[in-house]
């Protein structure tokens, strides 16, 4: 199994953790952001998907 990532939104800030997922946005826990759509947008700012960078925490 791989290690759940967290990925943070470059415009705001807004941290997406694999693990817990996003349920109130549409992303149900353990949801990889390889699965995440593409025209997803991050909920704090409207960013785009590809605004976010993978980070270590």
């Amino acid at each position: 199994m791989i290690a759940p990532k967290t990925w943070m939104c470059l415009i705001c800030g807004w941290i997406y953790d694999e693990a817990a997922g996003s349920p109130e946005h549409g992303l149900a826990p353990n949801t990889p952001w390889e699965q995440v759509s593409m025209n997803w947008t991050c909920p704090e700012c409207g960013a785009r998907k590809e605004d976010f960078e993978m980070i270590q925490i």
